[in-house]
């Protein structure tokens, strides 16, 4: 159906995208955006990438479109504005978390007897299987690759622990100890 038959505009798509912003610029309420020098890269090349490559080349599609005559049923004018303001929400985005950022770098941790943020940490849960992560950034974190955000349940049982301390770790099936067997900072 034709936006021109519905109450819909961009206008509201563009409040609805303000809104997730807001509601994304700070995951903690009042925390702080802490983030690895690699992370705080990766946001670098991110925001690079979306506003010097993709973004200009949408743009251009968006022109070639629109000169293209009719709107209402042009495909790559439609999808080409709709990618444009997925684009430039990312772009806000990145440059909020960005503008926040608060780099901690592991490699000048003076007291690697203790968890703190960066650090990798090898813990054995209750049938002694060890597990490997590293605590980071909350937009760095990737389970799969064993990078844990530093407001995770788990980095948080663990933060300030030394080796051979237990730790309880709350799970969804109760209380959990914890051993933690090595830490290290890169």
């Amino acid at each position: 159906m034709s936006k021109a038959f519905t109450k819909e505009s961009d206008a509201d798509d563009e409040a609805l995208d303000d809104a997730l912003d807001d509601a994304q610029d700070n995951p903690i309420p009042g925390g702080k955006n802490y983030v690895t020098p690699e992370g705080f890269k990766k946001l670098e090349e991110e925001l690079a990438q979306l506003s010097r490559v993709e973004r200009p080349k949408i743009v251009e599609i968006v022109s070639w479109a629109a000169g293209n005559g009719d709107r209402s049923e042009n495909g790559d004018y439609i999808y080409g504005k709709k990618r444009l303001r997925e684009i430039d929400r990312r772009i806000r985005y990145l440059i909020k978390r960005h503008e926040s950022a608060e780099v901690v770098d592991p490699a000048r941790q003076k007291n690697h007897d203790q968890v703190f943020f960066g650090a990798t940490v090898t813990y054995a849960d209750k049938d002694g299987a060890e597990n490997t992560i590293r605590i980071v950034g909350i937009d760095e974190a990737d389970l799969e690759a064993g990078l844990v955000s530093w407001v995770s349940p788990i980095a948080r049982a663990l933060l300030k622990a030394g080796v051979g301390d237990t730790v309880k770790l709350r799970t969804p099936h109760g209380e959990e100890s914890i051993d933690v067997v090595d830490i290290r900072y890169a």
